[in-house]
This record gives C-alpha cells, structure tokens and sequence, in this order.
C-alpha cells in the first residue's frame, strides 16, 4: 500500500533516565495503534551523562520504529536541528519526553496534514482559548506570559504560544527554517524556528491542546529567561538587517 506520508517524532533528551522509557513506550504504542501513515521515533540523546544512553540503545533495539542517536553537544536547539537534517520522513515533530501535551493531539495533528496538503506548520499553544491546562505553577505562568507579551511587541507574533514543546512541520519547510534560523543550541532556536516560519508567510495553525506541568522538570527557569532575552535583541538586529538588505535589493 502506498501512503502519503511519513512521520518522524523527534524526542530531545538530556539525562532522562526517569521519563525516557515510559515516554517513549507510551508513544510508540499509541503510534502503533492508530497512526494512518507510516511513523519513526528518534531519541535524539543530546549529552546525557547518566544511563539515558542505556535506556535509548535498549529501546531502540526492542522497537523496530524506534531510532537512538547521540549527539556530544547540549541542546534542544542543535538536537532539534540534527533531527530534521537526517529525517527522511515527509512530516518532522519534536515533543517533550514528558508527553506534557496529551498524546492525543499527535494523531490529530497526522489528519490535519493529510487533509490540507496546503498546511506547513502546526503549532501548539497552551494559551489558546480552547486548550486545557493543568497544574501549572504561578511563576512559570508568569515568565510564559511575559515572554509572549515582549514577543507579540518585538516581532508581532501571531501564535499564542511559542514554547509548548509540540511542533509538526512538512520536511522540505523544516530544512528551509533550519538554513535561515541562527545556529543557537537551546530553547530560543525553536521560538526563532516559529518567528522565521511567520516571517515567511507559512501556513501555520496554532492548535489547541490538552497539556498537564510535569513538576519534575529540568528546564532552569530563569537561566532560560536569560538566554532568550538575549537571544531576542540579537534576532532583532537580524531581522532589521535583513529587512535593510531586502530594500536594497
């Protein structure tokens, strides 16, 4: 039977030892039994120093879908972006090993790209007015809200939400982000991915989801604050230099 696309779910991971096995068990059974199109899992395994690898490798020789890699360098950013270079899936998703956002929304996701070959780009968002969220904690709201506000008034961001943790993107738009976005290895690199899609008038549809905090965490909040707001005044210089280059051509 010939089908009309193929997905590869990319999974980030940095010592994961806790969450890697039921996350990855839990996907692919959840894939297995409905995905209307063929499908992969990577664990992109980006420095782990604890027996994450262990973990990946068994796995990975266990479940036939299942794919480990492991990158010497730490990031979301260049784990994300080695994933989409060496995918030979038609649709690339990244998601967060917790399964924070409900699984569910994977296979909705699948359809709503088989019925809109038009679709480029789904985005989740935690903010929209239809999704669910559960257990969130008052200072993350906080810091997701501010970072939101200083984006809608830096870039005029549409999206409601810019680090959900759950992005689908067709393949040939995934490697024209990845040859645009500046090289940067944490979490920014996947708000730039989001701001340089808009910027470049992909169709993107920002999807309501269910999404419960996973309150065992490893993100550092405030030394991600930090790295974005830097990371938002050096992407600001880019897009007014670009701009600047565009008018002169």
């Amino acid at each position: 039977m010939r089908y009309a696309m193929k997905v590869n779910i990319l999974f980030p991971v940095l010592n994961e030892h806790l969450r890697l096995e039921n996350g990855i068990r839990k996907t692919e059974q959840y894939l297995r039994e409905t995905s209307p199109v063929p499908y992969q899992i990577t664990i992109l395994d980006n420095g782990s120093d604890d027996d994450t690898p262990e973990i990946g490798k068994s796995l990975a020789r266990e479940l036939s879908h299942v794919e480990y890699v492991r990158i010497e360098q730490r990031g979301v950013g260049i784990a994300f972006r080695i994933g989409v270079e060496r995918s030979d899936a038609d649709l690339i998703g990244t998601m967060d090993i917790d399964l924070s956002t409900d699984i569910t929304n994977v296979k909705k996701t699948i359809d709503l790209f088989l019925s809109d070959p038009s679709l480029d780009y789904v985005n989740a968002s935690r903010f929209s007015k239809d999704s669910v969220t559960k257990g969130r904690k008052w200072y993350r709201e906080i810091t997701s809200a501010g970072l939101l506000a200083i984006l809608k008034t830096v870039f005029h961001m549409k999206a409601t939400d810019a680090i959900c943790g759950f992005t689908f993107v067709r393949k040939e738009k995934a490697l024209q982000l990845v040859k645009e976005c500046y090289p940067d290895n944490g979490w920014f690199y996947m708000i730039e991915f989001l701001l340089r899609a808009e910027r470049d008038n992909m169709n993107i549809l920002d999807l309501p989801v269910k999404w419960q905090e996973d309150y065992n965490s490893t993100v550092h909040v405030w030394k991600t604050i930090t790295n974005y707001l830097k990371n938002i005044a050096r992407l600001q210089r880019d897009f007014r230099k670009e701009d600047k280059n565009a008018k002169k051509n």
